[in-house]
């Protein structure tokens, strides 16, 4: 058929009609493997990449595997593909990546994912949390101006885990402890006035001046105007870092200086962030916190049009992703105390 008669069977369409059969195409496009992985590979065949396996500049071509292109590096003589290390490797049914990431932007659970893409729950469960684990360093500019900086707390919890240490809980329910207890993970979430953002599981319990130096100490510089609550652990941060401080005490009605400072917009954040883990996912095993704290970064971050296209533009060239999506336990486990 020609591009003129295409033309105008479109226009001949009623509006709705025209919309779904935009999307499908966007969808057919989006979901080609060419679509997903167009830069990578170009990066790749251009001699703009590294190998995955040693990180060596120097590789070659090496014939195509059921049309996938194969390199092979000259320094650890590996083979691997522009999946290798990605969390694309290992999946075969590509062609549902893009739906599967509209589903996850509009927060739909697993079950339903499951019924509207026709595959298994654990399938669905593996790609949340490679795509999650795949964009674990998204941001790494510093933080400028003014900037928040505060802590949350979530219940520990060992969901789906066969061998609790305690009693089990009623899912959605709270320690029953009064006060901030090493039962409790702590969130610390930081946020310049640019829209600069970061959140990280810090630890168990309360959080230290340590804490804050290995979630926000990188992304400081001499600019930075911290904004934080009366806890005593950032005031001797900001002191290591020479930066300008100012504190918020909520105990005496304080909540603004001079008009400008504040803590407002990352409790808005602690808020949406707990409605939508405590609510919406119904909670979250605490191991996998991190990566709905990245999840929920690119929520805030970017509106729905850019969603899918900042994620696979952030994550596909991650080569270290399936690595790090293997050593969440462990690496939860260290940075909690509890390996």
């Amino acid at each position: 058929m020609e591009l003129s008669a295409v033309k105008k069977y479109f226009v001949n369409l009623k509006p709705e009609a025209q919309e779904s059969l935009l999307s499908e195409l966007q969808d057919l496009k989006d979901t080609s493997d060419y679509g997903l992985l167009e830069r990578h590979v170009k990066q790749l065949d251009n001699r703009q990449g590294t190998c995955p396996h040693c990180g060596s500049l120097h590789y070659k071509k090496n014939g195509k595997d059921k049309k996938v292109q194969k390199y092979k590096c000259t320094s650890c003589n590996r083979s691997f593909t522009a999946y290798t290390g990605t969390w694309l490797a290992h999946i075969h049914k590509k062609h549902l990546l893009i739906p599967y990431l509209k589903l996850m932007k509009q927060g739909k659970s697993l079950d339903k994912i499951k019924e509207e893409l026709k595959i298994n729950k654990k399938t669905a469960f593996d790609w949340r949390h490679k795509i999650n684990a795949s964009i674990a360093e998204l941001e790494n500019n510093s933080f400028s101006g003014i900037t928040e900086s505060d802590e949350t707390f979530f219940s520990h919890s060992e969901k789906g885990s066969n061998k609790l240490e305690r009693k089990a809980r009623k899912r959605g329910k709270s320690v029953k402890k009064r006060g901030i207890t090493d039962k409790q993970v702590a969130v610390i979430v930081s946020a310049d006035r640019k829209h600069t953002m970061d959140f990280k599981v810090a630890c168990l319990g309360r959080i230290t001046k340590d804490d804050i130096t290995l979630a926000i100490g990188k992304k400081v510089e001499e600019r930075t105007v911290l904004c934080t609550d009366g806890h005593v652990s950032y005031k001797g941060f900001a002191l290591d870092n020479s930066i300008e401080h100012h504190v918020l005490r909520a105990d005496l009605k304080q909540y603004v200086k001079q008009k400008k400072y504040h803590i407002q917009h990352v409790n808005s954040m602690h808020s949406r962030m707990k409605n939508w883990i405590d609510k919406q996912l119904l909670g979250v095993a605490s191991k996998y916190l991190q990566n709905y704290m990245n999840w929920f970064y690119i929520k805030e971050k970017f509106a729905e049009p850019e969603f899918i296209e900042r994620i696979i533009e952030l994550s596909v060239g991650n080569t270290k992703a399936i690595k790090d999506y293997r050593d969440i336990e462990r690496r939860y486990a260290v940075l909690m105390n509890l390996a």
